[in-house]
């Protein structure tokens, strides 16, 4: 597979389609279990809220992963993506309903190496209106 975005195509402030992603409780035991990563503060509420967080919260790489989809949907080719990487900020916190919570995020490319193909593209994901990850950024080998 490879990138369905042409290099030429693209220029510095170019807007990626936004995305908007859910995500339940059960998601959260679901990557538990792919991760091995078992922290019951992903998942059980009382010990959450007991080591002062305000309750069940994403895993901050599955965060980051979700994330990630923006750059992924864009281009088309998973393997496009030749770095990505953020700072957690805040908590994700999932309440437990059918809902879930919501992550909003978008990107923007912020510049361009002509002679690489490539471009860096920066990422904003937030919940509830708060940015939840800093400084996220990645490198995609545009066609």
């Amino acid at each position: 597979m490879t990138a369905s975005v042409h290099f030429d195509d693209v220029a510095v402030g170019t807007v990626l389609p936004p995305l908007s992603l859910r995500v339940p409780r059960a998601q959260l035991v679901r990557y538990a279990g792919a991760s091995g990563d078992f922290n019951p503060i992903h998942w059980n509420e009382r010990v959450a809220t007991s080591v002062g967080l305000p309750g069940v919260i994403v895993h901050g790489m599955l965060t980051m992963a979700l994330s990630a989809r923006v750059l992924t949907d864009w281009v088309g080719d998973p393997a496009a993506v030749r770095e990505y990487g953020v700072r957690f900020t805040r908590p994700v916190v999932v309440p437990d309903d059918d809902e879930g919570a919501l992550l909003e995020i978008s990107a923007v490319v912020g510049a361009l190496d002509e002679q690489a193909r490539t471009v860096r593209v920066d990422v904003t994901a937030t919940f509830e209106g708060q940015t939840v990850l800093g400084r996220a950024r990645a490198v995609v080998a545009l066609a």
